[in-house]
């Protein structure tokens, strides 16, 4: 029967029930004050948080308090370049951020796809409240597999790693195979790294509870205890659960995470462990949507309908284990080991919408796809300091070890495809997968292997730094039949990725730097593309930057152009068939900015513009034309003020403007979405209760509610996120 449209009632329930729960926490609290040093109190809580243990003797530990965070707290002052250790923002010769735990619980952010929406480099492959992430950074997509947890792939949550567990989200843009080794994917336009929370040196209690559209129950702890005569002993549990309707009609999820992070921190050695198992329970989650050529894309629907069944779902858990250990055989030599493992399920019964007109009618053929991924990765390696005459070297050597299998069978189609339209979609009668095999064969093996070297030389008391290095890696990937269990394909490609890096500072504070790079990418079929047991050779992918940061003390200012060039895959919406018979060529210029420029008020964000071609085609008309899902612009503006003492003490105002320009669904260029924007408005009220430090926040995302399609990349369309309230309360004690 014809599906209802609700939007306005569900809209005034959604900000009714919103306001009335902050507005009873904020008046019904007993013993509650407005207190200007109740923000100095809860701003002490989160650096203690964050910083906990000793700080390693040795600075070529990673094992350890992450870089401190600069001024404003939103982002670090450094970040983790690969197995070079961590090193600080402006002594990097690459593009990176690393977002704070701070800025997570300010924003209120719900996975990482939430945090990483600051980053003018990125925008999501994947609609919103569909329980994945995907993303393209500078224009290539990075899928939430090449995900990276305290360094190591394959560990986090194969489709939606839980943030709870993370002190710091880390971004570097471009590719990254010297640093960080080969994602599974292989993907080029960057890299994500998780930094796992550890115990401070203060004990930690910490309750949160919070509400978000429709329904949603929000509840989270974190507490975390240091042991010992020094403190060498920590223990840090972060559990949360978030259960109830999304703003999405007909959809309601039931999300879990529990999360045990150890470690050791004593003179010369030092230990960490990180246990994590989550789940999650989503019922008619949103999936892309395909095109058919020939018509221009329909317009945006209503993004709270739901064109989904409200009987498919998916279902998924992910048990997680990773081991990190160092030793100081000098001051100025460590010697590190480390080894992580994954078991992720998934079982999804539900279709990939196909629109077939401008109208925005399409077809939801119903399959059950039972999903597994086991993972084991390793390294080992060292990370040193020496110097020869006036030049100091800081170098590392390390081997990796990466293993997956693979089961990705294509879906059991379930009854008839069902035939409906984007603006007024159909409930039709349930349909359910009971009878079919709960069995996931290997479809897919794969084995990473790599070596790398590097080494940074500095000179001039520090004012020029040149990093030079390379990593021999090998790829052996095999596809077997998931009936016969005989291999369909194989390959077994080797590569040496050199990569070097310049930063020259002519100013104390300014730096000047190029960098030239280069990505192995191993290209996979969708599991919805008839040669979805294909196995494809890897290809190499170049980068070559030049940029400049100045640091202002308290603002930090950053500018990059670069050029990506990447052999690129597309599976052909008719036929189904995947290939890689294209090379893509991203310029781009970003200009970043971060800080406190003057005290109360906090900055972060940027613009980068982007100009994606084909270089080559399968087709020789489309050589020349506009790159698939590249915007020419992003702009991502976030900004805090905190209002004075003596008119709302603890009290701060936060906005969000995310603009997206207009992009290209096909290879030919004839179908294309409009450009995009979106503001993002909160508040923040900083207090103490019966003396314990207590943080009201409330956000709204996407006020306006505007309704319009986020990204085009990869053949596929996906919707952006609709209007969206979050309110929480969380109190130390």
């Amino acid at each position: 029967m014809p599906k209802i449209s609700t939007a306005p009632r569900r809209t005034e329930r959604r900000f009714g029930a919103a306001a009335s729960l902050f507005a009873a926490a904020v008046v019904a609290a007993p013993g509650m004050a407005p207190a200007q040093e109740a923000v100095r109190l809860d701003e002490l809580s989160v650096q203690g948080s964050g910083t906990g243990g000793r700080a390693p003797a040795n600075p070529n530990a990673v094992v350890g308090p992450p870089p401190p965070p600069y001024a404003g707290g939103a982002v670090a002052s450094g970040s983790r370049l690969g197995f070079l250790g961590n090193r600080n923002v402006f002594d990097q010769p690459f593009s990176s951020t690393s977002y704070t735990e701070k800025l997570i619980r300010d924003q209120q952010a719900r996975n990482v796809q939430d945090v990483v929406n600051n980053d003018p480099s990125i925008r999501t492959n994947v609609p919103a409240f569909s329980g994945i992430l995907g993303f393209f950074i500078r224009g290539f997509p990075v899928f939430a597999q090449d995900i990276g947890f305290n360094g190591l792939f394959g560990v986090a949550d194969a489709f939606n790693p839980a943030i709870e567990p993370i002190e710091r989200v880390e971004v570097l843009r471009g590719p990254s195979t010297l640093l960080s080794g080969i994602p599974p994917f292989g993907n080029i336009g960057g890299v994500i790294n998780l930094i796992p929370k550890r115990a401070g040196d203060e004990p930690l209690n910490r309750v949160t509870v919070g509400y978000s559209s429709d329904a949603q129950i929000y509840k989270a702890v974190d507490v975390s205890r240091r042991f010992g005569d020094n403190k060498e002993w920590g223990i840090r549990f972060n559990g949360a659960l978030n259960n109830g309707d999304t703003p999405i009609d007909n959809q309601s999820l039931r999300f879990g995470v529990a999360a045990l992070a150890l470690d050791y921190r004593g003179d010369r050695l030092r230990a960490s462990a990180d246990l994590g198992y989550q789940q999650l329970d989503f019922t008619s989650p949103l999936r892309n949507r395909s095109v058919l050529s020939g018509f221009p894309i329909p317009r945006a629907p209503d993004l709270t309908l739901n064109q989904h069944q409200p009987w498919e779902y998916r279902t998924s858990s992910n048990k997680s284990a990773a081991f990190r250990v160092e030793y100081d055989l000098t001051e100025n030599l460590t010697a590190y080991a480390a080894y992580g493992m994954a078991n992720f399920r998934q079982e999804y019964f539900g279709g990939v919408l196909q629109i077939f007109n401008a109208r925005g009618d399409y077809r939801d053929p119903i399959s059950f796809i039972p999903f597994r991924i086991p993972n084991e990765t390793a390294e080992v390696g060292l990370r040193g300091t020496v110097e020869t005459g006036p030049v100091k070297h800081s170098f590392g050597i390390a081997a990796v070890g990466f293993w997956q299998d693979l089961s990705q069978v294509p879906g059991v189609t379930v009854g008839p495809t069902i035939v409906s339209n984007l603006y007024d979609p159909v409930i039709a009668a349930p349909r359910s997968p009971a009878a079919l095999s709960r069995l996931t064969p290997t479809t897919a093996m794969r084995i990473n292997r790599s070596l790398a070297i590097a080494d940074t030389l500095s000179f001039f008391d520090d004012r020029v730094l040149l990093t030079l290095g390379g990593r021999w890696q090998d790829i052996d990937v095999k596809s077997i039949s998931p009936t016969t269990g005989l291999r369909t394909g194989a390959s077994d490609s080797g590569a040496f990725s050199p990569g070097f890096g310049l930063v020259v500072k002519p100013l104390e504070r300014l730096s000047v730097y190029g960098n030239y790079i280069e990505g192995l990418t191993s290209p996979a079929p969708p599991v919805n593309a008839v040669n979805a047991s294909a196995a494809f050779p890897a290809a190499v992918s170049r980068q070559t930057e030049i940029g400049a940061k100045y640091d202002f003390g308290t603002v930090g200012v950053g500018f990059a152009a670069f050029r990506i060039e990447q052999p690129f895959g597309f599976t052909d919406p008719r036929t189904l068939v995947f290939s890689v018979d294209g090379r893509q060529r991203n310029d781009g210029v970003e200009l970043t900015v971060f800080g406190e420029p003057v005290p109360g008020v906090r900055i972060l964000g940027g613009v980068s513009l982007l100009d994606g071609v084909q270089v080559a085609a399968q087709s020789p008309a489309n050589v020349g034309k506009v790159a698939v899902g590249v915007p020419s612009m992003q702009l991502n503006l976030y900004g805090e003020v905190d209002l004075p003492p003596a008119l709302a003490p603890g009290l701060s105002l936060t906005g969000r403007v995310i603009y997206t320009s207009s992009q290209y669904y096909d290879l030919a260029n004839s179908q294309k979405i409009p450009d995009w924007a979106t503001l993002d408005l909160g508040v923040r009220y900083a207090t103490t209760l019966s003396d314990r430090p207590l943080t009201l926040r409330a956000n709204v995302v996407n006020v306006t509610g505007n309704n319009y399609w986020a990204s085009t990349g990869r053949g596929i369309l996906s919707q952006g996120t609709p209007r969206t309230v979050l309110v929480s309360a969380t109190v130390d004690f």
